[in-house]
């Protein structure tokens, strides 16, 4: 059947198209142009705030992406939990993976105090994580992409969901790969979205069992380059040092690129969640190796994946609300 020029040229259109997706949910679409007449700049006020923070704590880049990747795993992208403990919330701040861990608080509630003084009740915290993850990838040296908006926030936090819904460092392959799929992430998006773990900082408490216990006998994991365990015993003794940060790639750690999967592949991933990826499936396996040895293509499905992951159950049309501060709930009616 002959295939009309036309046809042709569309195709090739949509090729050249910039990377985003519009999502359709109850009450109506995410889209990248939300805000473009209602607070036209929004992303730029986004952006800037987020800079002087990265540039205060090039930490700080891990941090606010942490937050968004943790936030819609707790029943989708809601800015859950940026709530703090009031009347009958209990804060999702609480949960195994955030105790002691979550951080870049005080940075969102900079960018929407600049937001709710620039336009009130316009701009919805669980918008602001969403962007704040792109410009701290992005700052960092990663990939960009234009991040659907229109996501309005929750009035209320899991925190048994928060300890259930995240993946912990120590849980098996299949159980990662299991709390993904249950947000309709696959496991191109399980692979490319671990690349985070190319920047950022993990707690010894994190990683210990790797070093002295793994199976629960007493035995480390050998799957962990021996010397490079040695090294991590130094500062992740065997009982204290709870709080010690290692960072996640040794090799470029507050560079976004591909070194994470090369590490992975020198038996040099940090947690064992990292290095599972290697061991445990091949499809996985695969793909570590794939991103190891082309970048552009990890950047790549980074994006696809975090665009992905921020349509996770959005909240929009009339469900939810603007928060006028994102630690609260606008009417306190406990």
């Amino acid at each position: 059947m002959a295939v009309s020029r036309s046809f042709l040229m569309v195709l090739s259109l949509l090729s050249l198209a910039p990377l985003c997706f519009s999502h359709k949910g109850n009450g109506g679409y995410l889209y990248p142009h939300f805000y473009d007449h209602s607070c036209s700049r929004a992303q730029e006020i986004v952006k800037s705030i987020v800079a002087k923070a990265v540039a205060r704590e090039a930490r700080m880049a891990a941090s606010l992406l942490r937050l968004h990747f943790h936030d819609c795993f707790v029943k989708g992208c809601d800015a859950s939990l940026l709530l703090d403990n009031r009347g009958s919330i209990i804060t999702e701040k609480l949960s195994n993976p955030n105790r002691n861990s979550a951080r870049g608080f005080e940075v969102i509630d900079e960018i929407k105090s600049a937001l709710e003084e620039e336009c009130p009740h316009t701009v919805s915290c669980a918008d602001i994580l969403a962007l704040a993850a792109r410009d701290s990838t992005v700052l960092a040296g990663g990939p960009s992409w234009e991040v659907p908006l229109g996501r309005r926030d929750s009035k209320g936090a899991s925190l048994s969901d928060s300890n259930n819904n995240i993946p912990a460092p120590n849980n098996t392959f299949q159980t990662i790969f299991t709390k993904f799929k249950l947000q309709g992430l696959d496991i191109a998006d399980l692979v490319a979205l671990s690349g985070s773990h190319t920047i950022g900082n993990a707690r010894c408490t994190s990683f210990r069992q790797r070093l002295y216990n793994q199976s629960g006998d007493g035995q480390p994991d050998y799957s962990l380059d021996q010397s490079y365990a040695a090294q991590l015993r130094t500062r992740c003794p065997r009982s204290g040092g709870d709080q010690n940060l290692f960072f996640l790639d040794f090799v470029s750690p507050t560079k976004f690129d591909n070194n994470y999967f090369k590490n992975i592949l020198a038996s040099k991933g940090l947690l064992n969640s990292d290095q599972v990826l290697l061991t445990k499936n091949k499809a996985s396996m695969e793909l570590v190796k794939k991103y190891a040895k082309n970048k552009k293509l990890f950047f790549e499905q980074f994006a696809m994946s975090m665009i992905k992951m921020g349509n996770i159950s959005p909240l929009m049309g009339l469900r939810g609300e603007i928060r006028k501060n994102c630690r609260r709930i606008n009417i306190n009616t406990n």
